[in-house]
Protein backbone atom coordinates (compact mmCIF):
# COMPACT_ATOMS: atom_id res chain seq x y z
CA UNK A 1 0.00 0.00 0.00
CA UNK A 2 0.93 4.03 -0.34
CA UNK A 3 0.36 6.59 1.68
CA UNK A 4 -0.56 9.35 -1.17
CA UNK A 5 -1.96 12.23 0.82
CA UNK A 6 -3.20 15.88 0.01
CA UNK A 7 -1.66 19.17 1.36
CA UNK A 8 -2.56 22.72 1.16
CA UNK A 9 -0.49 23.98 -1.44
CA UNK A 10 1.27 27.01 -1.51
CA UNK A 11 0.32 28.03 -5.48
CA UNK A 12 0.36 31.29 -7.74
CA UNK A 13 -2.42 33.58 -7.98
CA UNK A 14 -3.80 32.54 -11.30
CA UNK A 15 -3.07 36.22 -12.71
CA UNK A 16 0.53 35.08 -12.02
CA UNK A 17 0.99 31.64 -13.01
CA UNK A 18 2.12 31.68 -16.19
CA UNK A 19 4.72 34.43 -15.22
CA UNK A 20 5.85 32.11 -11.93
CA UNK A 21 5.90 28.65 -13.57
CA UNK A 22 9.61 27.74 -14.88
CA UNK A 23 11.50 25.01 -16.07
CA UNK A 24 13.16 22.68 -13.76
CA UNK A 25 15.81 24.45 -12.15
CA UNK A 26 18.70 21.64 -13.33
CA UNK A 27 18.17 22.46 -16.32
CA UNK A 28 19.83 25.72 -16.69
CA UNK A 29 23.12 26.86 -16.20
CA UNK A 30 23.54 29.87 -14.01
CA UNK A 31 23.90 32.28 -16.67
CA UNK A 32 20.38 31.21 -18.76
CA UNK A 33 19.10 30.84 -15.59
CA UNK A 34 19.88 34.39 -14.46
CA UNK A 35 19.05 35.91 -18.38
CA UNK A 36 15.37 33.77 -17.87
CA UNK A 37 15.29 35.95 -14.53
CA UNK A 38 16.10 38.93 -15.87
CA UNK A 39 13.90 38.63 -19.00
CA UNK A 40 11.20 37.90 -16.52
CA UNK A 41 10.95 38.90 -12.85
CA UNK A 42 8.71 36.76 -11.71
CA UNK A 43 10.05 33.39 -12.74
CA UNK A 44 10.25 31.15 -9.96
CA UNK A 45 13.94 30.50 -10.89
CA UNK A 46 14.56 33.45 -8.90
CA UNK A 47 13.52 31.08 -6.01
CA UNK A 48 14.61 28.15 -7.10
CA UNK A 49 18.40 29.52 -8.75
CA UNK A 50 18.91 32.04 -6.10
CA UNK A 51 22.10 33.01 -7.00
CA UNK A 52 20.90 34.65 -10.24
CA UNK A 53 20.03 37.88 -7.60
CA UNK A 54 23.79 37.86 -7.11
CA UNK A 55 26.80 38.75 -8.77
CA UNK A 56 28.46 36.28 -10.85
CA UNK A 57 31.08 35.90 -8.81
CA UNK A 58 29.08 35.23 -5.45
CA UNK A 59 29.62 31.63 -4.23
CA UNK A 60 25.82 30.12 -5.51
CA UNK A 61 26.19 27.61 -2.46
CA UNK A 62 26.67 30.34 0.18
CA UNK A 63 23.75 30.21 3.16
CA UNK A 64 22.74 33.73 2.10
CA UNK A 65 22.01 32.43 -1.40
CA UNK A 66 19.33 30.38 0.64
CA UNK A 67 18.66 33.24 3.11
CA UNK A 68 17.24 35.58 -0.22
CA UNK A 69 15.46 32.63 -1.72
CA UNK A 70 13.27 32.44 1.12
CA UNK A 71 13.17 36.11 1.60
CA UNK A 72 11.86 36.54 -2.01
CA UNK A 73 9.17 33.60 -1.96
CA UNK A 74 7.64 34.87 1.88
CA UNK A 75 7.92 38.66 0.09
CA UNK A 76 5.80 37.17 -2.85
CA UNK A 77 3.49 35.46 -0.80
CA UNK A 78 3.03 38.57 1.88
CA UNK A 79 1.97 40.40 -2.26
CA UNK A 80 -0.56 37.67 -3.01
CA UNK A 81 1.66 36.77 -6.08
CA UNK A 82 1.30 33.20 -3.87
CA UNK A 83 -1.87 31.82 -2.37
CA UNK A 84 -2.36 28.98 -0.26
CA UNK A 85 -4.84 26.48 -0.15
CA UNK A 86 -6.67 26.60 3.71
CA UNK A 87 -7.95 22.71 3.74
CA UNK A 88 -5.75 19.47 2.29
CA UNK A 89 -6.26 19.65 -1.51
CA UNK A 90 -5.37 16.94 -4.40
CA UNK A 91 -4.36 18.88 -7.59
CA UNK A 92 -4.45 17.95 -11.39
CA UNK A 93 -2.34 19.02 -13.37
CA UNK A 94 -1.85 18.13 -17.26
CA UNK A 95 0.56 19.28 -19.43
CA UNK A 96 0.11 19.29 -23.56
CA UNK A 97 2.77 19.24 -25.92
CA UNK A 98 2.23 18.41 -29.90
CA UNK A 99 -0.88 16.74 -28.82
CA UNK A 100 0.15 14.36 -26.43
CA UNK A 101 -1.67 14.97 -23.66
CA UNK A 102 -0.24 14.14 -19.63
CA UNK A 103 -2.60 14.28 -16.54
CA UNK A 104 -0.74 13.55 -13.10
CA UNK A 105 -2.22 13.69 -9.22
CA UNK A 106 -0.62 16.77 -7.24
CA UNK A 107 0.18 15.55 -3.57
CA UNK A 108 2.41 14.81 -1.12
CA UNK A 109 3.71 10.91 -0.87
CA UNK A 110 5.48 9.37 2.21
CA UNK A 111 9.53 9.25 2.77
CA UNK A 112 8.67 5.92 4.85
CA UNK A 113 7.12 4.72 1.39
CA UNK A 114 10.54 5.46 0.15
CA UNK A 115 12.66 3.87 2.48
CA UNK A 116 10.18 0.59 2.65
CA UNK A 117 10.52 0.07 -1.36
CA UNK A 118 7.01 1.22 -1.84
CA UNK A 119 8.86 3.85 -3.60
CA UNK A 120 11.19 2.51 -6.06
CA UNK A 121 13.64 4.23 -7.87
CA UNK A 122 16.11 3.53 -10.90
CA UNK A 123 19.05 5.57 -10.37
CA UNK A 124 21.69 6.33 -8.22
CA UNK A 125 22.45 9.98 -6.69
CA UNK A 126 25.56 12.15 -6.44
CA UNK A 127 25.82 14.12 -2.49
CA UNK A 128 27.65 17.06 -4.50
CA UNK A 129 23.79 17.09 -6.30
CA UNK A 130 21.95 16.12 -2.91
CA UNK A 131 23.61 19.10 -0.84
CA UNK A 132 22.29 21.92 -2.92
CA UNK A 133 18.39 21.41 -2.84
CA UNK A 134 19.05 20.23 0.94
CA UNK A 135 19.74 23.33 2.17
CA UNK A 136 17.34 24.89 -0.34
CA UNK A 137 14.23 23.18 1.14
CA UNK A 138 15.65 23.34 4.78
CA UNK A 139 16.28 27.26 4.49
CA UNK A 140 12.41 27.39 2.79
CA UNK A 141 10.99 25.08 4.83
CA UNK A 142 9.61 24.37 1.71
CA UNK A 143 9.66 21.78 -1.13
CA UNK A 144 9.82 23.94 -4.75
CA UNK A 145 10.12 21.54 -7.30
CA UNK A 146 7.43 17.98 -7.38
CA UNK A 147 9.11 14.57 -8.19
CA UNK A 148 7.97 12.93 -10.90
CA UNK A 149 6.39 9.62 -10.33
CA UNK A 150 4.75 6.69 -12.09
CA UNK A 151 2.41 4.34 -11.41
CA UNK A 152 0.18 1.38 -13.14
CA UNK A 153 -2.47 2.37 -14.80
CA UNK A 154 -5.57 2.77 -11.90
CA UNK A 155 -9.16 2.31 -13.75
CA UNK A 156 -10.64 4.16 -10.52
CA UNK A 157 -8.20 6.71 -10.47
CA UNK A 158 -8.24 7.25 -14.63
CA UNK A 159 -12.84 7.79 -13.95
CA UNK A 160 -11.68 10.53 -11.02
CA UNK A 161 -9.21 12.18 -13.45
CA UNK A 162 -11.48 12.46 -16.56
CA UNK A 163 -14.16 13.49 -14.25
CA UNK A 164 -12.68 16.47 -12.41
CA UNK A 165 -11.37 17.75 -16.15
CA UNK A 166 -14.78 18.03 -16.97
CA UNK A 167 -14.83 21.43 -14.96
CA UNK A 168 -13.37 24.92 -15.21
CA UNK A 169 -9.51 24.70 -14.39
CA UNK A 170 -8.02 27.30 -11.98
CA UNK A 171 -4.71 27.73 -14.58
CA UNK A 172 -5.27 27.23 -18.42
CA UNK A 173 -1.80 29.29 -20.47
CA UNK A 174 0.40 28.46 -22.93
CA UNK A 175 4.41 28.03 -21.78
CA UNK A 176 6.83 29.74 -24.15
CA UNK A 177 7.85 26.82 -25.26
CA UNK A 178 4.46 25.70 -27.18
CA UNK A 179 3.49 23.66 -23.66
CA UNK A 180 0.03 24.29 -22.33
CA UNK A 181 -0.64 23.75 -18.87
CA UNK A 182 -3.79 23.07 -17.11
CA UNK A 183 -4.58 22.88 -13.52
CA UNK A 184 -7.16 21.69 -11.43
CA UNK A 185 -8.39 21.35 -7.58
CA UNK A 186 -9.81 18.62 -5.80
CA UNK A 187 -11.07 19.66 -2.57
CA UNK A 188 -14.72 17.50 -2.60
CA UNK A 189 -13.65 15.07 0.51
CA UNK A 190 -15.36 12.59 -0.70
CA UNK A 191 -13.62 12.84 -4.42
CA UNK A 192 -10.36 12.81 -2.10
CA UNK A 193 -11.60 9.89 0.12
CA UNK A 194 -11.51 7.85 -3.21
CA UNK A 195 -8.14 8.88 -4.56
CA UNK A 196 -6.23 8.01 -1.31
CA UNK A 197 -8.38 4.98 -1.08
CA UNK A 198 -7.09 4.48 -4.63
CA UNK A 199 -3.49 4.31 -3.94
CA UNK A 200 -3.60 2.54 -0.38
CA UNK A 201 -4.26 -0.55 -3.27
CA UNK A 202 -1.47 0.34 -5.30
CA UNK A 203 1.95 -0.94 -3.65
CA UNK A 204 4.77 0.03 -6.51
CA UNK A 205 5.45 3.59 -7.36
CA UNK A 206 8.53 4.41 -9.55
CA UNK A 207 10.30 7.22 -9.42
CA UNK A 208 10.77 8.56 -13.37
CA UNK A 209 12.44 11.62 -13.49
CA UNK A 210 13.91 13.98 -9.93
CA UNK A 211 16.04 11.41 -8.49
CA UNK A 212 18.09 14.39 -6.67
CA UNK A 213 15.11 16.26 -5.71
CA UNK A 214 13.83 12.84 -4.16
CA UNK A 215 17.02 12.29 -2.16
CA UNK A 216 17.00 15.43 -0.90
CA UNK A 217 13.80 16.10 0.25
CA UNK A 218 13.92 12.98 2.27
CA UNK A 219 16.94 13.95 3.74
CA UNK A 220 15.72 17.25 4.98
CA UNK A 221 12.49 15.42 5.84
CA UNK A 222 15.35 12.48 8.01
CA UNK A 223 17.11 15.82 8.91
CA UNK A 224 13.64 17.06 10.77
CA UNK A 225 12.82 14.03 12.37
CA UNK A 226 15.83 13.94 14.40
CA UNK A 227 15.36 17.56 15.33
CA UNK A 228 12.12 16.25 16.76
CA UNK A 229 11.98 13.41 18.37
CA UNK A 230 8.59 12.91 19.95
CA UNK A 231 7.66 13.18 15.94
CA UNK A 232 4.12 11.44 15.17
CA UNK A 233 4.15 10.93 11.72
CA UNK A 234 1.98 13.16 10.66
CA UNK A 235 4.21 16.34 10.20
CA UNK A 236 4.64 17.85 6.97
CA UNK A 237 7.64 16.96 6.69
CA UNK A 238 7.44 13.20 6.73
CA UNK A 239 6.23 13.82 2.89
CA UNK A 240 7.64 15.24 -0.33
CA UNK A 241 5.92 16.67 -2.93
CA UNK A 242 4.86 14.43 -6.28
CA UNK A 243 3.08 14.55 -9.14
CA UNK A 244 1.93 10.67 -9.90
CA UNK A 245 1.11 9.91 -14.03
CA UNK A 246 -0.45 6.63 -14.93
CA UNK A 247 2.60 4.76 -16.94
CA UNK A 248 -0.24 5.24 -19.98
CA UNK A 249 0.13 8.93 -20.02
CA UNK A 250 3.86 9.06 -20.13
CA UNK A 251 6.07 9.78 -23.37
CA UNK A 252 9.72 8.80 -22.85
CA UNK A 253 11.89 10.11 -25.97
CA UNK A 254 15.14 8.79 -27.24
CA UNK A 255 18.59 10.05 -25.39
CA UNK A 256 21.31 10.18 -28.31
CA UNK A 257 24.69 10.23 -28.04
CA UNK A 258 27.54 11.87 -29.59
CA UNK A 259 31.51 10.98 -29.48
CA UNK A 260 34.25 13.43 -30.10
CA UNK A 261 36.68 10.87 -31.96
CA UNK A 262 37.10 7.37 -32.88
CA UNK A 263 39.41 6.47 -30.34
CA UNK A 264 42.39 6.60 -32.73
CA UNK A 265 40.59 4.28 -35.41
CA UNK A 266 40.29 5.56 -39.02
CA UNK A 267 36.50 5.12 -40.53
CA UNK A 268 36.77 2.15 -42.37
CA UNK A 269 38.57 0.46 -39.15
CA UNK A 270 36.19 1.64 -36.93
CA UNK A 271 33.42 0.19 -39.12
CA UNK A 272 35.06 -3.26 -39.41
CA UNK A 273 34.94 -3.50 -35.76
CA UNK A 274 31.18 -2.86 -34.94
CA UNK A 275 30.71 -5.37 -38.06
CA UNK A 276 31.77 -8.07 -34.97
CA UNK A 277 28.44 -7.60 -33.06
CA UNK A 278 26.47 -5.39 -35.14
CA UNK A 279 24.81 -5.81 -38.52
CA UNK A 280 25.60 -2.60 -40.58
CA UNK A 281 24.08 -0.97 -43.76
CA UNK A 282 23.85 2.34 -45.34
CA UNK A 283 20.34 3.75 -44.22
CA UNK A 284 18.08 4.40 -46.71
CA UNK A 285 16.64 7.64 -44.59
CA UNK A 286 18.48 10.37 -43.79
CA UNK A 287 18.54 11.71 -40.63
CA UNK A 288 17.93 7.72 -39.35
CA UNK A 289 15.90 6.97 -36.30
CA UNK A 290 15.88 3.59 -35.17
CA UNK A 291 12.44 1.29 -36.19
CA UNK A 292 12.53 -1.07 -33.23
CA UNK A 293 14.45 -2.11 -30.26
CA UNK A 294 17.89 -3.64 -30.60
CA UNK A 295 18.69 -1.30 -33.68
CA UNK A 296 20.56 2.12 -33.90
CA UNK A 297 21.48 4.98 -36.20
CA UNK A 298 24.91 5.95 -36.30
CA UNK A 299 26.02 9.11 -37.98
CA UNK A 300 29.44 8.93 -39.43
CA UNK A 301 31.05 10.24 -42.48
CA UNK A 302 28.67 12.50 -43.66
CA UNK A 303 26.52 8.97 -44.22
CA UNK A 304 23.77 7.76 -41.69
CA UNK A 305 24.32 3.63 -41.07
CA UNK A 306 21.85 1.55 -39.72
CA UNK A 307 22.88 -0.96 -36.74
CA UNK A 308 21.39 -4.17 -35.73
CA UNK A 309 22.33 -5.57 -32.66
CA UNK A 310 23.50 -9.57 -33.75
CA UNK A 311 21.04 -11.91 -31.80
CA UNK A 312 24.06 -14.12 -30.23
CA UNK A 313 25.17 -10.90 -28.66
CA UNK A 314 21.97 -10.08 -26.74
CA UNK A 315 21.42 -10.60 -22.78
CA UNK A 316 18.65 -11.72 -21.32
CA UNK A 317 19.45 -9.68 -18.10
CA UNK A 318 16.92 -7.19 -17.21
CA UNK A 319 19.39 -4.26 -17.74
CA UNK A 320 22.25 -5.61 -19.83
CA UNK A 321 19.10 -6.14 -22.35
CA UNK A 322 18.76 -2.64 -22.75
CA UNK A 323 19.55 -0.62 -26.20
CA UNK A 324 21.44 1.63 -24.00
CA UNK A 325 23.49 -1.04 -22.52
CA UNK A 326 24.22 -2.70 -25.39
CA UNK A 327 25.29 0.26 -27.18
CA UNK A 328 27.64 1.08 -24.06
CA UNK A 329 28.82 -2.39 -23.63
CA UNK A 330 29.38 -3.69 -27.26
CA UNK A 331 29.96 -0.74 -28.72
CA UNK A 332 31.49 2.36 -26.58
CA UNK A 333 33.43 1.03 -24.06
CA UNK A 334 35.14 -1.39 -25.86
CA UNK A 335 35.63 0.32 -29.43
CA UNK A 336 35.62 4.14 -28.78
CA UNK A 337 37.00 3.60 -25.15
CA UNK A 338 34.00 5.01 -22.87
CA UNK A 339 34.08 3.42 -19.99
CA UNK A 340 32.33 5.50 -17.64
CA UNK A 341 29.62 7.45 -19.95
CA UNK A 342 28.54 9.56 -17.12
CA UNK A 343 31.93 11.49 -16.19
CA UNK A 344 33.99 10.45 -19.95
CA UNK A 345 34.19 14.61 -21.62
CA UNK A 346 34.20 12.74 -25.01
CA UNK A 347 30.69 12.02 -25.18
CA UNK A 348 27.63 14.16 -25.05
CA UNK A 349 24.00 13.32 -24.64
CA UNK A 350 21.52 14.81 -26.29
CA UNK A 351 17.32 14.81 -25.80
CA UNK A 352 15.15 13.47 -28.46
CA UNK A 353 13.50 16.84 -28.11
CA UNK A 354 16.31 18.68 -29.71
CA UNK A 355 15.77 16.03 -33.24
CA UNK A 356 18.22 13.95 -34.94
CA UNK A 357 19.53 17.30 -37.10
CA UNK A 358 21.30 18.08 -33.42
CA UNK A 359 23.44 15.07 -33.92
CA UNK A 360 24.47 15.69 -37.46
CA UNK A 361 25.29 19.45 -36.14
CA UNK A 362 26.93 18.31 -33.70
CA UNK A 363 29.63 15.91 -35.78
CA UNK A 364 30.05 18.08 -38.37
CA UNK A 365 31.42 20.95 -35.95
CA UNK A 366 33.55 19.26 -33.85
CA UNK A 367 32.64 15.69 -33.20
CA UNK A 368 33.27 12.41 -35.38
CA UNK A 369 30.39 10.15 -34.91
CA UNK A 370 26.52 9.99 -33.85
CA UNK A 371 24.07 7.12 -32.02
CA UNK A 372 20.43 7.87 -32.36
CA UNK A 373 18.79 5.49 -30.21
CA UNK A 374 15.24 3.61 -29.85
CA UNK A 375 13.31 4.92 -26.96
CA UNK A 376 13.45 3.36 -23.01
CA UNK A 377 10.08 2.31 -22.49
CA UNK A 378 8.43 2.86 -19.11
CA UNK A 379 7.82 -1.47 -18.88
CA UNK A 380 11.22 -1.26 -19.37
CA UNK A 381 12.16 1.39 -16.42
CA UNK A 382 9.19 -0.80 -13.93
CA UNK A 383 11.39 -4.24 -14.67
CA UNK A 384 14.65 -2.58 -13.61
CA UNK A 385 12.94 -0.96 -10.44
CA UNK A 386 11.20 -3.95 -10.00
CA UNK A 387 14.35 -6.45 -9.85
CA UNK A 388 16.38 -3.68 -7.44
CA UNK A 389 18.66 -2.58 -10.50
CA UNK A 390 19.76 0.43 -11.77
CA UNK A 391 19.14 1.83 -15.12
CA UNK A 392 22.66 3.09 -16.95
CA UNK A 393 23.31 7.00 -17.26
CA UNK A 394 21.00 9.18 -19.81
CA UNK A 395 18.34 6.07 -20.31
CA UNK A 396 15.61 8.31 -20.07
CA UNK A 397 14.51 11.65 -21.35
CA UNK A 398 11.09 12.50 -20.35
CA UNK A 399 8.76 15.05 -22.05
CA UNK A 400 6.92 17.71 -21.52
CA UNK A 401 9.32 18.57 -17.87
CA UNK A 402 6.71 19.54 -15.02
CA UNK A 403 6.95 23.36 -14.35
CA UNK A 404 8.28 24.37 -10.97
CA UNK A 405 6.63 27.12 -8.76
CA UNK A 406 3.00 26.08 -9.50
CA UNK A 407 3.20 23.51 -6.24
CA UNK A 408 4.92 24.38 -3.55
CA UNK A 409 5.04 22.07 -0.10
CA UNK A 410 5.43 23.55 3.22
CA UNK A 411 6.92 21.68 5.85
CA UNK A 412 7.42 23.63 8.44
Amino acid sequence: MSDIRPFCAVRPNEIFASKIAALPYDVYTRKEAKKEVEKNPLSFLKIDRPETMFPDEMDMYAPKVYRKARKVLEEMIEKGEFIQDETPCYYLYELTRNGHRQTGIVACASIDDYFNGTIKKHENTREEKEQDRIRHVDTLDTQTGPIFLAYRLDAVLKEIIEETKRKTPVYDFISEDKITHRVWVIDESEMMERIQQCFVKINKIYIADGHHRAASAIKVGCKRRKEHPGYTGEEEFNYFLCTLFAEEELEILDYNRVVKDLNGLSEIEFLEKIKESFEVEEAEESPYAPKQKKEFGMYLGKKWYKLQIKKEQVSDDVVESLDVSILQNKLLKPILGIKEPGKDNRIIFVGGIRGLKELEHCVENGFQVAFSMYPTSMQELFSVADAGRLMPPKSTWFEPKLRSGLFLHKIG
